[in-house]
């Protein structure tokens, strides 16, 4: 009768980070090695708490799947004789395969046959195989980070305390690293502290809920939503989640999960909504309160999640409250002390602020900056220009102030708040917080062109100059972030529909390098680095491969906004009734033409009939690459459709390869100008291979 399986890890306290992806793990470990293992199982689910890590999988069978294989021998004329009686070949291959010689068989392998033994294996009781299964399981589990601890050679997040393997009613014993599983697990660590043993392991969840422990994340984190909400609504607010993993995050650092709602002096709302919300979110784990989901002003409440009983939220609120109150009064110092001086005054600060050892100080790197964005002022928008300057010269100066100094994260964030405060232009103080946007795939663009073109200039400064020194990604390491900061580089160039191609853009970047600049390598390195950048781009934004390949050659040369007008116009095409014919002549052209260069078509060596049609034909799309040139890609494809009937009706009646070698290069000519022609638009060979 199929059992349920139960593994629990007991551990001192995980990180919370840690545990979604520690799941993923032990499920997928313990899926592998149960079907590795010819061990059938019905529905798994994975249970975590800071304490432990858990498993459950139904359906496990007495006894391992039986496993039948072939093992191949000698040719059949080396392993039996002209009688069919075995040879010493076959007698000596039956013995190493534990087989007598009258069970083997004739088995087909390639084009030869073999005498093979096919040899049969019980499996073996679920029992006896677990105890290294499991082991296995438990050694196999990853984490960012593991540890040794004591004497011990085990590695694992959290040293681990004990182990509870069971197999129906019984325990499923082994030990690891001197710890011995058994049924017996523990429930919270202050309100049922003792050891329990567990009966059946379809009772696991329920045993631990009994002793103060909900083990299943997903009613955690149901818990901490629903009883936030419901405190909230005594202050007629509501609570703020920074994104989907906020409650997941808080409900991975307790076992039992206990809102209460707190309050601090309303005073401290004077300060920034980012600095209160990175107190109490990224600091202390703390859910600010809002007054609505639209606006999110910050209510003077927020919502800790304890792990303990209600009859503490009293000595729990106190104990939250008096240490807000004292980050905040931290974060009003640094506040107020930053007030004191201008963003301007610290510019000269950043000559103090190492950028990078190779790359000299954070003031050398600002001045670079300001240097790119004014180039790029100049095909953007000329008029920003003075603007421009002044955002870049600052863009870092918030970095040497007291309050980035204990919160990283509010970078460029209080830089806008600090040069409002000291009368800079609207444009410049947003540009501080919208250089770094969008930081992340999906993020928001910057609003306004200002922190667009800074933001542009900081990052394509910093991927030249990585590449200058031999510090570029390397595999699936990329410790300064160059691939995200190229994605944002184009994102920005794509959606703004600024004038600007990637090619020019990485010209201006590495003259403004001086003596950084590397060699005439590091040009083709960072070019094919945004190429592949820009296939993962167009692919995420649903453009298929074949379209991708087509206009990889205009990658470089072309404003990104137009290439992606450049796609929309050829995925339209693609709709239409005579794509498939137009790509059959163009493949015809494309299959015939040399590689090298031919002299210009002469009129005067075209013959009559199809030869004259095609030269005019070409006459009348030659100015496709003007059309393209001005975006209206649409009606250059338009024009390039005419071709299809002339081309082929030309394959049809004329022979390209003629005897007489000017009429034949004439011909070959003729055909180049027609692919040229063509390839102003797209190179359609690239769909051609892919619609034919």
């Amino acid at each position: 009768m199929p059992e349920t399986l139960l593994l629990e890890i007991g551990t001192e306290e995980l990180p919370a980070r840690f545990i979604p992806g520690a799941l993923q793990s032990l499920e997928r470990v313990a899926s592998e090695e149960l079907r590795k293992n010819g061990i059938a199982f019905g529905p798994m689910e994975t249970f975590a708490t800071p304490r432990r890590l858990a498993l459950l999988a139904g359906g496990i069978p007495e006894t391992q799947e039986g496993r039948v294989e072939e093992v191949f021998g000698p040719p059949r004329n080396a392993a039996f004789d002209a009688e069919g009686r075995p040879t010493k070949a076959a007698l000596g291959f039956a013995r190493s395969q534990g087989v007598e010689p009258e069970s083997l068989v004739i088995r087909k392998k390639g084009k030869g046959e073999y005498a093979a033994a096919v040899i049969e294996e019980k499996g073996l009781p679920v029992g006896e195989v677990l105890p290294e299964l499991l082991r296995k399981i438990i050694l196999s589990v990853h984490f960012p980070k593991s540890m040794r601890w004591g004497d011990g050679s085990l590695r694992f997040a959290r040293p681990i305390h004990w182990i509870v393997a069971m197999l129906g009613g019984a325990a499923v014993e082994f030990e690891l690293d001197g710890i011995r599983s058994g049924s017996r697990s523990r429930g919270h660590r202050f309100l049922s502290p003792g050891e329990f043993e567990i009966d059946e392991p379809d009772r696991y969840v329920e045993l631990l809920r009994q002793r103060s422990v909900v083990v299943d994340q997903r009613q955690r984190v149901g818990m901490v939503k629903e009883e936030s909400a419901r405190l909230c609504e005594a202050v007629s607010g509501k609570p703020y989640f920074v994104d989907e993993d906020h409650p997941l995050m808080v409900a991975d650092l307790v076992e039992c999960p206990r809102a209460v709602l707190c309050s601090f002096d309303r005073k401290y709302l004077d300060l920034p909504d980012e600095l209160l919300g990175s107190v109490m979110w990224g600091h202390q784990k703390y859910f600010p309160v809002v007054d609505n989901y639209e606006d999110r002003n910050l209510l003077n409440h927020f919502i800790i999640v304890s792990n303990t009983r209600g009859e503490n939220d009293d000595t729990v609120r106190r104990g939250a409250e008096r240490v807000i109150r004292a980050r905040f009064e931290d974060a009003r110092f640094y506040f107020e002390d930053d007030k004191a001086r201008t963003l301007h005054s610290r510019v000269e600060d950043l000559k103090k602020v190492t950028f990078h050892e190779r790359l000299g100080s954070l003031y050398e790197k600002s001045m670079r900056t300001r240097a790119l964005a004014s180039r790029i002022c100049e095909a953007v928008d000329p008029g920003l220009k003075e603007t421009v300057e002044r955002a870049a010269m600052l863009s870092k100066t918030d970095l040497v102030t007291g309050v980035v100094y204990e919160f990283p994260e509010l970078q460029g964030i209080m830089g806008m708040y600090y040069a409002a405060g000291d009368g800079e232009k609207p444009e410049v103080a947003l540009a501080l917080h919208e250089q770094y946007l969008p930081a992340f795939s999906g993020d928001r663009l910057p609003e306004g062109d200002v922190g667009a073109i800074v933001g542009m200039a900081d990052r394509m400064d910093s991927i030249a100059a990585f590449f200058s020194v031999d510090l570029k990604p390397t595999g699936s390491e990329d410790p300064f972030a160059l691939r995200r900061q190229a994605l944002a580089v184009m994102t920005v160039l794509m959606d703004k529909g600024y004038p600007l191609t990637l090619a020019g853009l990485l010209g201006m970047a590495l003259e403004g390098l001086g003596g950084l600049r590397g060699p005439r390598a590091v040009e083709e390195d960072l070019l094919q680095f945004f190429e592949l950048r820009l296939d993962g781009l167009l692919s995420a934004r649903g453009y298929s491969q074949d379209l991708i390949q087509a206009v990889r050659g205009f990658y470089m040369d072309e404003p990104l906004a137009n290439l992606t007008r450049r796609l929309e116009a050829l995925g339209g095409f693609k709709s239409r009734a005579g794509y498939d014919d137009f790509l059959t002549a163009i493949k015809r052209v494309r299959n015939i033409i040399p590689g090298e260069e031919l002299p210009a078509v002469n009129p005067a060596l075209l013959g009559a009939g199809e030869e004259k049609a095609l030269f005019e034909a070409l006459e009348s799309v030659r100015d496709v690459d003007v059309l393209a040139g001005e975006g209206r890609y649409a009606d250059a494809i338009e024009k390039l459709l005419g071709l299809t009937g002339p081309v082929n009706d030309f394959f049809d009646k004329v022979l390209v390869m003629d005897k007489d070698p000017r009429v034949r290069e004439n011909r070959l000519s003729l055909l180049s100008e027609i692919w040229r022609a063509v390839s102003s638009v797209a190179d359609f060979s690239k769909l051609a291979e892919s619609g034919t």
